[in-house]
């Protein structure tokens, strides 16, 4: 056979495409790695809402399958992993709440390269056995760490040397049954909710130097009369564990923020108070709220605990959701639900439906437009953690260490249940492809 030029042009051609195109599927796999978050900065991740992008975490897992690591951590402490980089931080306390830590854990060996006690507590403030000194999660980014463990002390440490930048220990708050608002980072703004039995409050501080931007006291009338026809003087009434949270509502920047009894739109920058919907039947508010579909999500707490999706409103305008708004206001609850409502873990929004486990192991799929639930299912255990969800799928974590995991669909489907250590209080974390699990005394990574 004859071989023209023009035959050897084709086939030198068609070689080049084969070679580009082993090269291509060499390089896909790294794109995707790129292209899976690394970083889970804040209680419940980068955006606040525990979502994760991630598309490869484990399904299945078990003492002696996926465990790439697990690292003991001493003392007692609920306060969920963060990560940046190749460093996990978390904090724990001495059970009798005498000594305050941070921990260093390197993401890839499990190894604790710093072990930090921040803070001596002489008498440090009672509490309930359920909670620990060290529940509030950290917030982390590129060269900081910021800590808290509510009134007993609030830090800024540098990531690499451990060095600590500067510390607050003068904010006033009787925690009362222990401290859970986790920090939040807004622009230089670091915030967080002090929501005790004898004071209420929110307090923005600048993120470089420690120092007091703004603090807004809260605005419900404790004194008023309650459900019972008597004054809220009760601690628990007054008390709330949540963490804030930053949407953009109407073009504006709004913080909400859950206290007992009430959710509170407030001007970021200033604390100026926008609105105020108020929930005067619960008490103890413990769940980041949600947005999503032009809406907020607020989980009421305790007692007669509610669901309710509320339309945000105009400055000044108050709503009390047991009432009918006046004529033209836009602040609206436009629903709520009490039936297996969730009272510490928080809630999941993916497209027109909401997902979360109550504390009993009642799982439920609300529709998002109406609060109509889509369906209701036990499962095993008790729960405090709030649950993640990674592609499609949604990861329960009971306080006896089973993981329950379902499909992220309108009709309830579950895949896998997995035991592993002595239960998560904890909240769970992601990197990449995997999943990093504090229990009552480990910290796991999972990852196939």
């Amino acid at each position: 056979m004859k071989f023209t030029t023009v035959d050897f042009l084709a086939a030198r051609k068609r070689f080049g495409a084969l070679v580009r195109g082993l090269l291509l599927l060499l390089v896909v796999p790294t794109i995707l790695w790129a292209a899976e978050e690394t970083e889970w900065p804040q209680f419940r991740g980068p955006r606040g809402d525990g979502t994760s992008t991630a598309s490869a975490l484990p399904v299945r897992w078990g003492e002696e399958q996926n465990v790439k690591w697990k690292t003991a951590i001493h003392g007692r402490a609920w306060s969920s992993p963060v990560i940046w980089g190749d460093q996990i931080w978390l904090t724990t306390a001495t059970e009798d709440g005498k000594q305050l830590s941070a921990l260093c854990v390197d993401k890839q060996t499990g190894v604790i390269k710093r072990d930090l006690k921040l803070f001596e507590v002489e008498k440090p403030q009672a509490k309930i056995d359920f909670n620990t000194y060290a529940s509030p999660t950290p917030i982390i980014e590129s060269g900081r760490v910021y800590v808290t463990f509510g009134s007993p002390g609030t830090a800024c440490l540098d990531t690499a040397t451990g060095e600590m930048l500067w510390e607050r220990r003068d904010f006033v708050c009787n925690h009362f049954r222990g401290a859970g608002s986790s920090l939040i980072l807004f622009g230089d703004l670091l915030i967080v909710n002090y929501d005790g039995s004898d004071r209420q409050y929110v307090v923005a501080l600048d993120k470089k130097s420690g120092r007091t931007v703004w603090q807004k006291d809260r605005s419900v009338d404790y004194q008023d009369l309650g459900p019972d026809g008597k004054p809220q003087l009760d601690g628990d009434m007054r008390k709330a564990f949540a963490t804030c949270h930053v949407a953009k509502l109407d073009g504006r920047d709004v913080l909400l923020s859950p206290g007992s009894r009430a959710l509170y739109g407030y001007e970021p920058l200033t604390g100026a108070e926008l609105w105020r919907v108020e929930e005067r039947t619960s008490y103890s508010t413990s769940a980041r709220p949600l947005v999503g579909r032009g809406l907020v999500f607020f989980q009421s707490g305790f007692s007669s605990g509610q669901l309710l999706a509320i339309r945000p409103g105009r400055k000044g305008e108050t709503l009390d959701a047991r009432e009918t708004p006046p004529a033209g206001a836009q602040l609206q609850v436009l629903w709520k639900v009490k039936k297996h409502v969730p009272k510490k873990p928080s809630i999941i929004l993916l497209g027109e439906s909401l997902y979360g486990v109550d504390d009993s192991g009642n799982a439920n799929c609300w529709d998002a437009n109406t609060g109509n639930v889509i369906w209701n299912q036990r499962v095993e255990g008790d729960y405090s953690a709030s649950p993640i969800a990674a592609a499609g799928r949604i990861y329960f974590f009971s306080e006896k260490g089973m993981t329950t995991v379902v499909a992220a669909e309108r009709e309830f489907k579950q895949l896998a249940q997995n035991q592993l250590g002595d239960g998560f209080m904890a909240s769970p974390a992601v990197s990449g492809t995997a999943l990093f699990l504090r229990s009552r005394t480990h910290l796991y990574r999972i990852e196939e």
